[in-house]
């Protein structure tokens, strides 16, 4: 069990029933239990068809869309009646996005529903219908600019951090919130304990990692699920600029009409503020939140999936080393899977382990959850592991050098010893990885004998490359390969590994307007002779520092070290490891305005592996 630091507990213990019977028995002239407890988990004994539903907009004290008025940010909840009319109050669930009018969420792209007053009827995802009735109110935040918030988005900034943190104030008694988008009648949180959690996939996880970082009293826990940790590593990849403008990408009607014209000059501002060649900047370091880590007050749950191409697991492991160091209670579960929500690709049992996680850190409800495995690991499809941390107990670094012809071993090259590539940004790592024994100009491989034993990489592995290019400007990547048979999650299909079924299975209450019942998912699974499990990119023009991007001298070598994104595969005896070296991933960044030839210095470069057991030589 990990050591934590002692927290600050704004919220009271509730008092709890330990049997569902024991509200029932109650006399009427009692107040019903605020929560019920059975088999150590709280019991959905509230109507959820009678649940309370209302919105409020909650007053951000700013006018950065500058009409006049100050900015919005509106609020669905849907809370149990019955506490509310005893005078008792609960603890908050909350998801703030921006996509509850535009793109949807879930794996059935559920939008909110409101009736003809404007009154909230349909809430995405599944958290209302189950948790409501346990004794929790749910809030859906529209971000900023977004449905029916006004403002403008900041790129992950103070404002759409800071605007989420007002809403927990709000739910403390320390901000202001009304009843419409312009009136003037207020409304208060009296029936809230103040004890929040913020959960959500991908941009929704993201908010919740920003807002974590400000410390916010009454935040007791976040669940980001394959979300950002730093936006510079989102938008750039170690100096090479990702290609576009974070403000401006996105899906079509994001932001509402509205926004998309009263932000215009707000965003014309921001976008000076960084550069567009993949230097780090002040901006860059403001949305950096594995720096503030320290700042953090809340536990944490990650949900994260090692082949995420939307949010790839580099966020993951900087956000959980980060969190590791400053001692903050947390919990992670790691997928072979990609952009995933584990409620469709391991829906039972997470659900029963997010009702204990939040059961444990809104209500103060004792339940041993800090005493299991911090850490679930997916090996293979389908195939879980428990265990202390992560990486994995006696994971170390093993470097791996390249030489020629194409061998990567323990042994150094010989000097002089070169390989060359020319810069081609219409292929990606899964093309270089592709013919192993063909020769491409756009990439050069590099792969181990095959291996006698299994081997289990733990961690994050980085690659150390010399180089100089033809050009003034030049990019490199570099993917880490499983060369041999397997069968593995389909990443890239729709579903990012997951599929959805035509039958349905329900978690929790439902109405006419909000049902509980969603499709079942499978695996999406595809049969391989080879499989990508690492990747990075790096500019050779930001070898000094990130801060600004140098002009290489044709024909002078430089020396880049950069991560590559985080991975837990077990190797089989038999497969050989493949090293990568090539130019533009598409996926990860632009191309340079020339494309270079690189040549790399065999003798100097190297990939170091974390390596858990017996290494490749003994």
């Amino acid at each position: 069990m990990v050591t934590r630091r002692l927290r600050r507990l704004s919220v009271p213990l509730l008092v709890a029933a330990t049997t569902a019977g024991a509200l029932a028995g109650v006399a009427q002239a009692e107040p019903a239990p605020a929560f019920v407890l059975e088999d150590g988990v709280t019991q959905p004994v509230y109507s959820y068809a009678d649940a309370i539903r209302e919105s409020v907009w909650v007053d951000l004290g700013t006018d950065l869309d500058a009409d006049g008025e100050t900015d919005r940010m509106a609020v669905d909840i849907v809370r149990p009646a019955e506490p509310a009319a005893a005078g008792q109050r609960v603890p908050v669930i909350m998801d703030t996005s921006p996509y509850y009018l535009c793109c949807g969420r879930g794996n059935e792209a559920q939008r909110k529903t409101y009736d003809e007053n404007g009154e909230p009827l349909g809430f995405p995802l599944y958290y209302d219908n189950y948790f409501v009735p346990r004794g929790y109110a749910v809030a859906l935040v529209d971000d900023l600019g977004t449905n029916r918030s006004t403002s403008c988005p900041d790129g992950g900034g103070p404002a759409m951090t800071g605007a989420s943190a007002s809403v927990i104030d709000w739910l403390n008694g320390r901000a202001t919130a009304y009843t419409s988008a312009t009136g003037h009648e207020t409304a208060d949180a009296d029936w809230s304990t103040g004890a929040v959690g913020m959960i959500g996939k991908s941009a929704d996880g993201t908010v919740a990692n920003g807002v974590a970082t400000l410390g916010v009293e009454g935040l007791r826990t976040i669940v980001p699920i394959g979300a950002v940790s730093s936006y510079y590593h989102q938008h750039n990849a170690n100096g090479a600029w990702g290609g576009y403008a974070p403000l401006r990408s996105g899906p079509p009607n994001l932001l509402t009409p509205r926004a998309y014209e009263l932000c215009e000059p707000f965003f014309q501002d921001l976008e000076t503020r960084f550069d567009d060649d993949g230097n780090w900047t002040r901006y860059w370091a403001e949305r950096d939140y594995t720096r503030r880590a320290d700042d953090v007050e809340a536990s944490v749950f990650l949900v994260h999936g090692f082949t995420d191409q939307a949010v790839p697991s580099d966020h993951l492991a900087r956000w959980w080393d980060a969190l590791s160091e400053a001692d903050v209670p947390r919990k992670l579960w790691l997928t072979q899977a990609g952009h995933v929500d584990p409620f469709d690709f391991d829906r039972e049992r997470w659900v029963h382990t997010l009702h204990r996680w939040f059961d444990r850190w809104l209500l103060d409800i004792d339940n041993g959850i800090d005493d299991e495995p911090m850490v679930s690991v997916e090996r293979a499809p389908g195939s879980w592991t428990d265990e202390a941390g992560w990486p994995a107990a006696g994971a170390r670094d093993v470097t791996l050098r390249p030489s020629s012809p194409g061998l990567l071993s323990t042994a150094t090259a010989p000097a002089g010893d070169a390989a060359a590539f020319t810069d081609d940004p219409e292929q990606d790592r899964w093309v270089w990885a592709a013919d192993p024994d063909q020769p491409s100009p756009a990439r050069v491989l590099f792969r181990t004998e095959p291996l006698e034993s299994e081997l289990r990489l733990s961690g994050s592995a980085s690659v150390t490359v010399r180089a100089s290019s033809t050009t003034s400007e030049a990019v490199v990547s570099a993917a880490l390969v499983d060369y041999g048979p397997a069968t593995v999650h389909d990443y890239l299909n729709p579903g990012w590994g997951s599929e959805n079924l035509e039958t349905r299975s329900c978690w929790g209450e439902s109405t006419p307007s909000d049902s509980a019942c969603y499709l079942d998912t499978a695996l999406s699974l595809q049969d391989v002779d080879h499989h990508v499990l690492a990747s990075g990119t790096g500019d050779l023009g930001h070898w000094a520092t990130l801060w600004r991007q140098l002009p290489l001298r044709p024909g002078r070598a430089q020396t880049i070290t950069f991560d590559l994104t985080a991975m837990d595969h077990v190797v089989p005896a038999g497969h050989r490891i493949g090293l990568i070296l090539a130019g533009t991933d598409y996926w990860r960044s632009a191309a340079p305005s020339q494309l270079p030839t690189v040549t790399v210095d065999l003798a100097r470069t190297s990939v170091e592996l974390p390596v858990v057991g017996r290494t490749l030589d003994e």
